[in-house]
């Protein structure tokens, strides 16, 4: 059973991929480099930092980098925003009588702004700050507090996170609202991947607060919804998620109890992407079992349709996806796609 829970913060509790980019590569340019693509810093960047800068910016001393990076991300940190079901699952680990801690890379002097928006530090019974290589403090964690490793885990997005825990002999979470893709935190092999901290909730109350048991399966196929979108022009709404491996797909989700299937599919489509719908039109049913792209096993009959948004409207994407395109049709099969979307385009052809 669970009893204390190490956390990560950035990517794990706050969204500060961005300003980090942004800083990063004020940092790079300072150092005459060429700043790198958001998707390919988030592909390259990893911790210990000390590592990644070695290898763009070599010829620059890690404290001149440090100044450069901190002076600009002073300015953007206003960006930095709490995680979506982070903070509910701060209050749930104090409702559990869990005891809390922050093993994280982030500046002490950015972690007070931060906390003066958000209010996290309110849920942390100790923070380890500015810590560069988590995996030399770890043990410095458990022994100070008392923590008795078979009881604890840490809770990460990146590699760095999961290979930290397994060297203090602690169990491992990877969630994928963070910095790493789901095929780097499977890499590390870490106890459990969830795709956020609500999912992490559900199995720590269907596990009894453990980790490493499994959440009972589902007896049944899981019916889903889900459509490709066109716009007047006729291109198509793709988005891409951390769920599906960081691959191409169409906008949709389960159906609730008692919900037909299209009002399911106007209502995931409204959640995720912020569109209204009309002229939806039944494609076909896909079978998915065990997909190997999706980041846990599953069982999901995919009902796939087409649809046309409404006009003079915006994509607003939720938590669940990162990314949107609006594309022709060759555009998108050029794309990495995911299997259900590729079939579908196919059978669309």
């Amino acid at each position: 059973m669970i009893r204390n829970v190490i956390f990560d913060w950035s990517g794990t509790l706050v969204d500060d991929l961005p300003a980090v980019w942004r800083a990063s590569n004020h940092a790079f340019e300072r150092a005459g480099v060429e700043p790198m693509s958001l998707e390919t810093f988030r592909s390259e960047f990893r911790l210990p930092f000390r590592g990644f800068y070695e290898q763009y910016v070599p010829h620059v001393p890690l404290p001149q980098l440090e100044v450069w990076f901190h002076e600009r991300f002073r300015e953007v940190q206003d960006s930095v925003v709490a995680l979506p079901f982070a903070g509910d699952f701060l209050r749930f680990c104090r409702e559990r009588g869990l005891r809390t801690f922050l093993l994280s890379a982030v500046h002490p002097a950015h972690f007070e702004v931060q906390c003066r928006a958000t209010g996290f530090d309110a849920f942390l019974d100790r923070s380890y700050l500015g810590v560069h290589d988590k995996q030399e403090q770890i043990h410095g964690v458990l022994r100070d507090n008392g923590l008795d490793p078979r009881e604890t885990v840490f809770i990460g997005d990146m590699q760095h996170d999961i290979d930290t825990a397994r060297h203090g002999g602690v169990q491992s979470v990877g969630v994928l609202t963070g910095y790493n893709s789901l095929m780097q935190l499977r890499a590390s092999n870490p106890d459990l991947i969830v795709e956020n901290l609500a999912e992490l909730r559900r199995h720590l109350e269907l596990t009894g607060l453990k980790v490493s048991a499994e959440a009972p399966k589902p007896r049944h196929p899981i019916p889903t919804v889900g459509a490709l979108v066109f716009d007047d022009t006729g291109r198509m709404l793709l988005v891409k998620t951390a769920k599906w491996s960081g691959l191409w797909g169409i906008p949709g989700g389960k159906i609730e109890w008692g919900e037909p299937s299209e009002t399911a599919l106007r209502r995931e489509l409204l959640e995720e992407t912020g569109l209204e719908v009309d002229s939806i039109r039944f494609v076909m049913v896909q079978d998915a079992v065990h997909p190997p792209e999706f980041y846990r096993d599953a069982h999901f009959l995919l009902l796939n349709y087409v649809c046309r948004a409404l006009p003079g409207q915006s994509v607003r994407l939720n938590s669940e996806a990162h990314d949107f395109r609006w594309l022709t049709r060759d555009e998108a099969l050029a794309l990495p796609l995911n299997t259900p979307t590729r079939v579908l385009l196919d059978a669309l052809a």
